[in-house]
Order: structure tokens, then sequence, then C-alpha cells
């Protein structure tokens, strides 16, 4: 069966998107635009379009298109911004952050997920201002300040040790908490913190919650 993905692509951005309170007008065109099928596996390929999680290779799933869209909204990056990307799953928002941003820098801490996800890039002919580069993010560091920074899976607890990476003005996009109510957030490099809205999504390596034990 030949699949026509423009056709999902105007549906998903009509029937899932924008019902989630998605209007910004960027956000909407780069969805409408990119070809999320070339970073889907392709066992899953019919359904890049549809309102469900997909699996990675390395175990994690790549979000849901709603969740991907409210997040590019939150974000609001504008054209001359640099972003840190934490966690590159399949590299198709980094595709997305990269067409609304200056540059992109992504990091992978699983090498072979970093690999597929600079080959989906490369093979859609996007990402050139995208590098990936693999890290665990949680023990890095750099000298480099980011106009924004989003987390690409939830964290137990607010991740206050990011935020000497943004810019004065720069503000960091993360879900955290516990199953089944997390928060998306975004903070600003002061520390203040604005709710978007909440779901519930997989959890960085590293960042689960601390076992509880009892006697």
């Amino acid at each position: 069966m030949t699949i026509d993905y423009n056709h999902a692509r105007e549906l998903m951005v009509e029937q899932q998107i924008r019902p989630w309170d998605v209007l910004e007008l960027r956000v909407l065109k780069v969805l409408a635009t990119l070809p999320r099928e070339a970073f889907v596996a392709d066992a899953c390929k019919a359904l890049a379009y549809s309102d469900v999680e997909l699996p990675l290779a390395n175990g994690q799933k790549m979000m849901k298109p709603v969740i991907e869209g409210r997040t590019l909204q939150a974000l609001n990056i504008q054209d001359g911004e640099s972003v840190l990307e934490i966690g590159s799953g399949s590299g198709y928002l980094a595709a997305c952050l990269g067409q609304l941003g200056r540059e992109v820098l992504s990091l992978e801490i699983d090498p072979e997920q970093a690999a597929i996800a600079r080959a989906n890039l490369d093979a859609a002919h996007l990402g050139d201002n995208v590098r990936i580069e693999t890290a665990d993010a949680l023990h890095w560091d750099t000298e480099r300040r980011f106009d924004a920074i989003v987390v690409t899976a939830a964290m137990d607890q607010l991740p206050s040790a990011f935020l000497k990476w943004l810019r004065p003005q720069g503000r960091l996009f993360v879900i955290h908490g516990r199953a089944p109510a997390m928060e998306a957030v975004l903070i600003s490099a002061e520390g203040k913190v604005s709710s978007q809205f909440e779901t519930e999504i997989g959890y960085l390596r590293g960042a689960e919650p601390v076992a509880q034990f009892s006697l």
C-alpha cells in the first residue's frame, strides 16, 4: 500500500497539533513540511503521523507529534538562536529546531542512536546546522552558552545544573515528575518556572526516580 505522507502530515497538523493549542505559525509550518517518516524505523513508517509514541533502536521512544508541537511552541525558537538538545532520539526534533533556529547541538548518550539520528538527518537532507555529539549530559560540561535547552525525555527532578549553560535571556524546557502526572515546564536562566502542560514520557537515562526502600 502506498502511503500519501503529504496528506498524512496535513491531517497530523489539523487533527492533532492544532486542537492541542499549537497555534504558532512558524512551528506549524515546520511540522507541516518536515518529512517525519524519514526519521521513523521502516517497520513503523505507516504510523509516522499517528498520535502514538514510536520505538527507537535504543529502547527509548519518539515523542507523540502533539508533544513535539507543544515543546517547540513553548521554546519559541527565533532565527538567530542556538539550541542545546539533550537526547537526540531519531533526529526529528533536532531537525525541527534547526529549521527554527541558527544552530543546534544535540547530545546523545547512546553512540548507536547518535549515528542513527545523524544518518536520518543526512538522508533527509536536513540538519546542516545540527551537530550530534555522543555524551552523557548529566556528566558533561561546556563553556558555551545557549539561548534554549530542551530535554527530550523526562527527569525526576528539575535539572538546575543545566541552567548554567543558558544565556541571560535563555530558557530550558523539561518534563519532570513521576507518572502518571508529569509536568512540562519552561525554566528561565534565573530559575523561574512556568508550567506548560501535563503529560507522561519515558525518563532520561540516569534521571529516573531513585528507588525508595522501607523496612
